[in-house]
């Protein structure tokens, strides 16, 4: 693999992943220069990065992105998800309450330790082994709960609950659209 197709994909990975575009430029810099350095020396790229380049741009990525603000967006993210899915059964319903039966709360909340866990360690909110592993995890303990515990109305969660669970994840996801937004005008000099 070339030094420019190393540096490619490890920009999509970084920009997939959230980091801004500073921080981004920054990272290229360094590892172009690592990449130099290696082939003046008569090193192959291969010997900086590794033969898998996702999982090196991945731990680059964790090492500027700490696990603190992985959890935070996390906390953030997974009441939003919740709150929406509790909403779209409210609008299917058509119903001001929604029964939580056991089944399904067991999987929703297995399939949501399990992504949480795998994201916190990636560093990504991404679709791809999480949901297959969430899954794997998820249906098991649906079925398992069920056959223990059996399919009673466990609570209601009525609609102004829903609205307000979804808030802090809104708030987040808002203030995190507008600095995206806001980052290349406040990095552009002054005319």
């Amino acid at each position: 693999m070339t030094n420019e197709r190393i540096l490619a994909v490890c920009r999509s990975n970084w920009e997939y992943r959230g980091i801004d575009d500073a921080a981004v430029r920054e990272m290229l810099a360094e590892l172009a220069a690592h990449l130099e350095d290696a082939a003046a020396a008569g090193r192959a790229p291969r010997d900086v990065v590794g033969d898998d380049v996702p999982a090196f741009a991945a731990s680059w990525a964790r090492a500027h992105r700490p696990l603190y603000r992985r959890a935070l967006r996390m906390a953030a993210l997974v009441p939003l998800v919740a709150g929406l899915l509790l909403l779209l059964v409210h609008l299917r319903r058509w119903s001001p309450a929604v029964d939580v039966t056991p089944g399904p709360l067991a999987f929703w909340v297995a399939l949501a330790a399990a992504t949480v866990l795998l994201e916190l360690r990636r560093g990504s909110l991404g679709l791809g082994r999480t949901w297959v592993v969430g899954l794997v995890v998820g249906l098991p303990a649906a079925v398992l709960t069920e056959r223990v515990v059996g399919e009673g109305t466990l609570f209601s969660v009525p609609l102004w609950l829903t609205v307000l669970v979804m808030l802090p994840g809104l708030v987040y996801a808002v203030a995190e659209h507008r600095a995206a937004k806001n980052r290349p005008a406040a990095e552009s000099p002054a005319g």
